[in-house]
């Protein structure tokens, strides 16, 4: 099969590594892709919001399928439009949810609408725009401090603040409303706070009422170690998760994977791609933070490594809406995936740093993210987060001293990254 991988990030790095493994992979595209994919794809030099553009390469390569990454394209509807294209020569099967269901992510009052719809566990809440500001307010009093203030919309993995205090709260509250994440804070989520451990569970679907499981996986949103300063769009994570066991993920399945999906079939969506369950352990009891409508980022790069099967063939069943009978085989073994970012991420940070050191890594996988060429053909930085090293290991402290070691051996100016992703499950 000729496969067209669309994005650029660790996550597409991750998934074009394991897919370019497939013997049913003849040829791997990736539309913009970066350097680091060069070693698995040939790299089309085209945007991702160019649905026109997408089509004429689908046409040009004689792509048969199609598997849609980030969730700015399915938010924008770039399924339905290949769906409707009259100027492709072939439809190619493609992995990824329509318009209406990408919604899941695209909105999260629609998202909240749905789990209460179909009985799924998640925190009480309400949603509020600049007109009903003084009755958020109020709500907000109802509250028990931290306060979770949610951009309705896509914001970059960066919409969600958690305030402890009240008064400040209620200032972010006003700052979201008037703009401070453009349209998508237009409407603003305010709900309970859950205390516990948070997880990401992954499953592909069908659109026919079945899935697949994947590894679930771990990662770490603060820029310091021990969960200090701001959200990023992710510093790490690991993969198993020590407290996802066989009886916590039996209630995953039963009491949110399999409503979910039930669910969308119940409301006549259908959906065919990756779900992304943003998920908190509450007293051994899952509860929905939010759904992602795409594999998550950094947790793909732990949790592809884990995947020890051909991915090719089951992405494809997912296409072809015919999943019945297939599975996974999940690798025992830990992986560990440790970030490397620009200096001053996630807040203004510089760009075009050469990095150095890649030929020294021995005992990891490099995933490129944020890495382009300048014009003397040096792999430099383009993004904050730069690139993912992951590691397999015996255990996490295991995988993780050899991802740490190996994040240090590649270089470039403002370089950090943590060094203790995963350690605070070793403390449960």
């Amino acid at each position: 099969m000729k496969i067209l991988l669309i994005g650029s990030g660790g996550r597409e790095s991750a998934l074009a590594w394991k897919m370019a493994q497939s013997p049913e992979c003849e040829k791997l595209f990736v539309l913009p892709g970066n350097p680091g994919m060069e070693r698995y794809a040939e790299i089309i030099n085209e945007k991702p919001s160019d649905f026109g553009a997408v089509s004429q390469v689908i046409n040009s390569k004689k792509i048969d399928l199609v598997v849609v990454g980030p969730e700015q394209p399915l938010v924008d509807g770039i399924v339905d439009y290949l769906e409707a294209d009259k100027t492709l020569t072939k439809k190619p099967l493609v992995v990824g949810p329509c318009k209406q269901a990408a919604q899941l992510e695209g909105s999260k009052d629609f998202a909240k609408q749905f789990m209460l719809r179909h009985n799924i566990p998640t925190a009480q809440y309400k949603t509020f725009t600049s007109q009903t500001y003084n009755e958020a307010v109020v709500f907000m009093k109802t509250l028990t401090a931290p306060y979770v203030l949610k951009a309705d919309g896509l914001a970059a993995g960066k919409g969600v603040i958690i305030e402890p205090d009240f008064n400040k709260a209620v200032e972010s509250l006003k700052e979201m409303l008037g703009g401070k994440f453009g349209d998508a804070s237009r409407s603003v989520v305010i709900e309970e706070f859950l205390s516990g451990i948070e997880l990401s569970v992954f499953v592909l679907c069908d659109g026919c009422g079945r899935y697949v499981l994947l590894p679930e996986a771990k990662d770490y949103k603060r820029i310091f170690d021990n969960d200090k300063g701001p959200n990023t769009g992710g510093m790490g994570s690991v993969s198993p998760v020590p407290f996802a066991d066989a009886v916590f993920m039996d209630k995953v399945v039963k009491r949110i994977v399999e409503p979910t999906v039930k669910g969308l079939v119940d409301d006549g969506i259908k959906y065919v791609g990756f779900i992304f369950f943003g998920l908190i352990n509450v007293g051994g009891n899952p509860y929905v933070i939010e759904y992602n409508v795409r594999m998550g980022d950094p947790e793909t790069e732990s949790v592809m490594p884990r995947i020890k099967s051909d991915l090719v063939p089951v992405l494809k069943a997912a296409a072809e809406g015919n999943l019945g009978g297939m599975s996974v085989e999940f690798d025992e073994r830990t992986v560990a995936t440790v970030v490397k970012v620009s200096g001053g991420y996630p807040d203004s940070y510089k760009k075009g740093f050469v990095i150095t050191g890649f030929d020294s890594v021995d005992n990891s996988i490099i995933f490129h993210a944020g890495t382009s060429r300048n014009s003397d053909n040096q792999i430099v930085t383009s993004g904050g987060r730069v690139v993912a090293i992951t590691a397999y290991g015996n255990n996490i402290p295991n995988a993780l001293e050899i991802a740490n070691s190996d994040a240090a051996k590649i270089t470039f100016e403002g370089a950090f990254n943590r060094k203790d992703i995963g350690l605070d499950l070793m403390r449960l």
